[in-house]
Order: structure tokens, then sequence, then C-alpha cells
């Protein structure tokens, strides 16, 4: 749908699109359906949690191939699931990755500010069943062969300041205005930009196989990546260009 110096924009299907060539990606930034029952329009986000669960296979497999050997992924997932179950969701979709190939690295806790946590406490003030929740998500650090990245420009931007506070692995700031950005799920510029500038070199290839809103091609065009995003929700992809487009 779109395409020019350093993004491209594809309306396709993640699953069985062909337009990403094996062993070629650099990064991969994404936060794919939590299955939460959110409305993506033209995508059915309330599977049975097993189906959920083979879907997460079918993609991360296809990430894994178009992953270069010493490529990472950066994922952003729910640590739990409540909403017509309970789900250790962070736990599972980590075992999957493994189960597919991706080697394991560490775990970022997003601690998004403005998320309001629930006050579903189960039984009040009583020991027969309360119900605990954490307001945080998870960014799962992965990678295909070789954590050591070798290949690419060997330019880093990132500053000092950024690489001390930013390897701690609780990261601290708010999220995205759903309202503001028009899609029912969007990710704030700033965990793409973090992700970016620690995880990849300047002219890397960034791609965001769930792209949304667009934020990560955002961020990858404001830090001199190359950027692809793929969507299959035509509104979506017009939304992601108007942002590279502006915020760039």
């Amino acid at each position: 749908m779109y395409k020019d110096n350093s993004s491209r924009i594809y309306l396709a299907d993640t699953l069985t699109t062909t337009v990403i060539p094996d062993d070629y990606i650099d990064l991969i930034v994404t936060s794919p359906p939590y299955n939460l029952d959110i409305d993506y329009k033209s995508c059915a986000d309330n599977q049975p949690y097993d189906e959920y669960l083979k879907f997460t296979n079918k993609w991360l497999k296809k990430c894994y191939r178009w992953l270069k050997q010493d490529g990472r992924m950066c994922l952003n997932i729910p640590l739990d699931k409540n909403k017509g179950g309970h789900q250790s969701v962070g736990a599972d979709i980590t075992t999957i990755a493994k189960e597919v190939g991706f080697k394991y690295h560490s775990t970022v806790v997003w601690n998004e500010g403005n998320i309001s946590k629930s006050s579903a406490w189960g039984s009040w003030m009583s020991a027969s069943s309360p119900y605990v929740i954490a307001p945080v998500e998870l960014i799962l650090l992965l990678y295909k062969d070789s954590w050591k990245k070798t290949s690419g420009s060997r330019k880093s931007d990132i500053l000092r300041e950024e690489f001390i506070s930013w390897t701690n692995g609780v990261w601290t700031f708010n999220g995205e205005s759903k309202r503001k950005i028009g899609h029912p799920a969007p990710f704030p510029v700033e965990l793409p930009k973090r992700c970016i500038k620690l995880f990849s070199f300047i002219d890397d290839i960034v791609l965001d196989p769930f792209m949304g809103s667009g934020s990560t091609l955002v961020a990858a065009r404001q830090l001199s990546r190359r950027g692809i995003g793929i969507d299959f929700e035509e509104d979506y992809c017009n939304i992601a260009i108007n942002r590279i487009k502006n915020e760039t």
C-alpha cells in the first residue's frame, strides 16, 4: 500500500503473506492480538484459548524464518488474563516461542502508567477467593541463533543515559490514547523507540507483522531504520501511512 525510501506497508495477512524473504529481518517489534475480544473490525479476537495458542504458533514460525541468524524479537504481550478464564499468557507464549526455535534472553516488565487496575476483588477482604491482578505488560526479548549482533552497519545511536536506564528491565511510561490514534489497541512510539535503539543498528530492517496504527514504523523512520509493516485491515494501514507522513 505504501513505499518510500525507508518505509513499506503491506496490506496482507501475516499468516499467509510471502512478501518477506527468509533471513532478511534484523529486528521484529510487535504486539499481536491479545484475544481479549477487542473490536479489530475484520479480525476475531475472541478465540478459544487453545485456538489462540495455535494461531500464535503459526505466526511465530513465520517470524522465526524471516529473522536473520543474529536477529532479535521484542514481543509485547500480556502477563496474564482473567477475561473468560484465568490464563498464564506470558508463560504460554514464551513456551511456544522456544518450541518454534527462538532462544530466550530476558523479559522487560512494562509498567503502563495509565492502565486501570480492575476492582474485581473476588471475595472482598476474605481468603475464600481473592483475585490478584498485576497492571503490567511484558516485552519478551527473543533471538534466533546468536544474541551477539554482528551484521549491519555496527552504528549505534543510543545515549549513555538511555542505555543505563533502559537496560533496567522495568520500564515505566504511559500507554497510547485509542481516541487520539483511531485504533482500538495502539502502543506508544516510546515502546518501539526503546527496543529499536537498544537492539538494532542504524539502517537495520525493522518489521512489525501486526502493524496496527504504525507506531513501530514511526519509530523506525525517526531513528534512521528501515521499517516494514504488515496488516490486513486497510483502515489501519491508512492510519499508519498518515502517521509516517505527519510524525516523522
